[in-house]
């Protein structure tokens, strides 16, 4: 079937449960967005960080502030805009005494023990991502993000309620530089980390690739390509020299298999299919390793981003396309980042696993 018979089909299908429903122009949405499109315009750059500010909580009290140098000789790079984070919930971690109590399938199927480092994790998905991998056994979180405050909160928080060693360290996944550096101090602090998890993105919609600016889609480039391939080569890099095996779980979009409708979103697309490709040339190179390399590629999610009255109508069809009917919960992740990253996934690498609800087989 042609792609444009493709999408006669999928819009019929579509048009009963929502008939005279007007399509309005939304603002930009994803499963992994993490910011809107009026914020992608904005072209002012800041100096390279010189230190990485980091955060540590281990214990009682309030966190230790730390600052991890970072070498000289990055370029400058421009500075995402915060996002509010997401409402949180109880988080209750698995107890060691619990852990061993389990029969053994169930226990390959945690991260008990591991030091799991997880990007874009002060908000969003990333953060129930974060919090999950709490739950099940992880030994330390650490989150990388952008932002110094949500970090920092987020940090505190998940400490407060898990009681695990919690570190946040301000990064950009553009910053080859910093990256490599609170990768380092990662590693002093915990040892090499066990797994990452590489939630940090933005999306751009409703954007005609005729009129797309090219310094915005270097941008998106940048974060969601350029800022995987950094992330996974410094933590890969770490878990070589410690000689230990490892798990790198990417976050990438059915967008990057499919194309959407009926918004033009097509520099977002084309970024998610470099790290579903990305994600198995690395799985084949690092196979010897014993590192594996495996992506989630999740549908339209009910993001905070998403719970808006101007995207009431295109929701209605993206639930009319999607066979479920509905968008996918934030935690609807959770299960499957966990599975990827725990050893009960030992055999599998390369993989691009989708939770969309359905929404790519019409």
């Amino acid at each position: 079937m042609s792609f444009a018979a493709r999408n006669v089909l999928r819009l019929s299908r579509a048009a009963a449960p929502v008939s005279r429903l007007q399509v309005t122009t939304s603002r930009a949405f994803s499963a992994t967005a993490i910011q809107r499109v009026s914020d992608t315009t904005k072209k002012n750059n800041v100096v390279r960080e010189k230190e990485v500010p980091a955060t540590i909580y281990d214990g009682p009290g309030s966190g230790d502030k730390r600052t991890v140098q970072v070498p000289d000789g990055a370029s400058k790079i421009p500075f995402d805009s915060p996002q509010p984070p997401a409402e949180n919930e109880a988080v209750e971690p698995l107890t060691k005494k619990a852990y061993e109590a389990l029969p053994r399938t169930v226990k390959s199927m945690t991260v008990f023990g591991k030091t799991i480092i997880i990007t874009g994790g002060a908000r969003g998905l990333g953060n129930h991502m974060a919090r999950a991998c709490a739950e099940a056994g992880a030994k330390n979180i650490v989150i990388f993000d952008a932002n110094q405050e949500l970090g920092d909160a987020a940090a505190a928080e998940l400490h407060e309620l898990s009681g695990l060693p919690v570190s946040f360290f301000k990064v950009d996944v553009r910053d080859g530089a910093a990256i490599n550096a609170a990768v380092d101090s990662v590693v002093e602090l915990y040892g090499a980390p066990d797994v990452l998890v590489n939630s940090a993105g933005i999306a751009d919609s409703n954007i005609k690739a005729e009129t797309y600016d090219p310094a915005m889609f270097r941008r998106l480039i940048d974060i969601n390509l350029t800022g995987t391939f950094l992330m996974s080569q410094a933590v890969g890099r770490a878990m070589m020299a410690a000689g230990k095996p490892g798990s790198i779980v990417l976050v990438a979009s059915m967008s990057g298999s499919i194309v959407n409708y009926p918004q033009e979103q097509s520099c977002y697309n084309a970024s998610k299919a470099g790290v579903i490709q990305f994600s198995k040339s690395l799985a084949a190179e690092w196979a010897k390793y014993n590192i594996r390399v495996n992506t989630i590629s999740p549908g339209y999610m009910d993001t905070a981003l998403n719970r808006v009255p101007a995207l009431e109508a295109q929701k209605k069809i993206w639930k009319g396309l999607t066979p479920q009917n509905r968008l996918g919960n934030v935690d609807e992740l959770n299960g499957l980042c966990v599975f990827l990253a725990s050893d009960s996934s030992s055999f599998m690498t390369g993989a691009d696993c989708l939770i969309d609800g359905g929404y790519s087989l019409w």
